[in-house]
């Protein structure tokens, strides 16, 4: 095999290149202004909270009195809109963030009510099935429904209201797609959703996943008066610089209960020695806006890509965008298949490895995953994962840098071209 072989594939392409390039460059641009609001956002977080290279010090053992923790947790609420925030390497995934601020808020006799349809695969876990004995949600007595999206992909209303119950404590949204064929919710529709939420009930708690939303918009939702968001540092906060880690902000009593579920009663966020890992997810913080920036014209092009090639897309180019994900919808398996193994040879890190569907740890389904990234799973890289099921959508997300992204796409196409599953020019 050349060694020039993706610049040849570029030179090949390039055509192709220039005619998605053409059509994705207007939603491109308006990227590059949410890029700068959202940069500017996080320096003025910075300054107002007078970060210094002292607070990138690490701490040890019990980890009192870590300064650049507290302030590393006061410049994220800032940054978030939110009253507090609690950010720790100690969290292993979104996911566990997640769990964790709903454990921190709901108690034996609670009902958590999901408005916005069946969530992300690895919560399923999480919420459980009653009498499971692993300490799920249901397990702790804590019930749980949720109401499916309308065809247009907006909340269905009539079915909220008569789902709330007295004993509703938490409404659980989702804002990014996750493994479902719709688009994820802009903070202007989540801004409608909590003013209808306190139109039901003026106490329900408003929790939403964040992950794969932050920076995407020039607010967030905290500012249109969510409660509490989650999220994982390596995805888009992270900045592709944090190696491990979560994020919880939000109403202060909130986060307090979340940190209390994260440590112990009493402790909270007092205490965690932060593993060396504080410049990494404060530089992280800093370079966040831009790197999703890249991620986000990455995805763009995609969709213009596909969509001139006829593949359905979700979104489309000129559609609203509130996540870094691309989803590309396939005929059958095998054309799935191959476009995440041609994602894969466009990476740095283990180009060599062809992705094969595997029995993942917290999914209902086979998953292929692209993931030859620099911090394993870190999807703000550039990554791609579908679910072996039908219909046949492979997920896209991330690139640190937009030529990567690019070139990734380009690779896909190049190995369904090559197994003669497209055909191109």
């Amino acid at each position: 095999m050349s060694r020039q072989r993706i610049r040849e594939r570029l030179e090949r392409y390039r055509p192709l290149i220039e005619k998605a390039e053409a059509v994705a460059k207007p939603y491109q641009d308006a990227v590059d202004r949410i890029v700068e609001w959202n940069q500017a956002k996080v320096i003025e977080a910075f300054q107002a909270h007078r970060v210094s290279d002292f607070h990138m010090n690490p701490s040890t053992g019990y980890g009192y009195n870590d300064r650049g923790r507290e302030v590393l947790d006061e410049v994220y609420a800032d940054v978030f809109g939110a009253e507090a925030a609690l950010v720790r390497p100690h969290f292993v995934s979104g996911t566990h963030a997640i769990g964790t601020a709903l454990f921190g808020v709901l108690r034996p006799g609670d009902h958590l009510l999901y408005i916005t349809g069946t969530p992300y695969d690895t919560l399923h876990k999480v919420i459980g099935e009653e009498g499971d004995g692993t300490g799920s949600l249901r397990d702790m007595g804590i019930t749980y429904s949720e109401t499916a999206l309308l065809e247009d992909g907006s909340v269905d209303w009539d079915a909220v209201k008569r789902a709330v119950t007295p004993r509703t404590k938490v409404i659980g949204i989702q804002r990014s797609r996750g493994y479902a064929w719709r688009r994820s919710f802009t903070v202007g529709e989540i801004a409608e959703m909590v003013r209808r939420i306190r139109s039901i009930r003026e106490d329900l708690i408003i929790f939403l996943d964040n992950c794969y939303g932050e920076f995407t918009e020039k607010s967030e939702p905290c500012e249109v008066g969510v409660d509490l968001i989650a999220g994982s540092l390596i995805k888009n906060p992270g900045g592709g610089l944090a190696h491990t880690g979560g994020y919880i902000a939000g109403r202060r009593r909130y986060v307090e209960l979340a940190a209390y579920r994260h440590t112990v009663p009493g402790l909270g966020a007092e205490v965690g020695s932060m593993l060396g890992a504080t410049a990494l997810i404060y530089q992280g913080l800093f370079l966040a806006p831009h790197v999703v920036g890249q991620a986000l014209k990455g995805s763009l092009f995609a969709a213009a890509l596909f969509q001139e090639l006829g593949f359905p897309t979700s979104p489309r180019v000129d559609e609203p965008r509130s996540d870094i994900i691309q989803a590309i919808r396939f005929r059958n398996a095998d054309d799935l298949v191959a476009f995440v193994q041609g994602v894969q040879q466009a990476s740095a890190v283990d180009a060599h490895v062809v992705p094969e569907p595997w029995d993942m740890p917290g999914y209902e389904h086979p998953v292929i995953m692209a993931a030859g990234t620099f911090i394993q799973g870190g999807s703000l890289e550039l990554s791609a994962d579908a679910p072996i099921r039908e219909p046949y959508i492979a997920y896209v997300q991330g690139g640190l840098t937009y030529e990567h992204a690019k070139i990734g796409i380009l690779l896909a196409i190049d190995r369904l071209a090559e197994r003669g599953l497209i055909k191109i020019g």
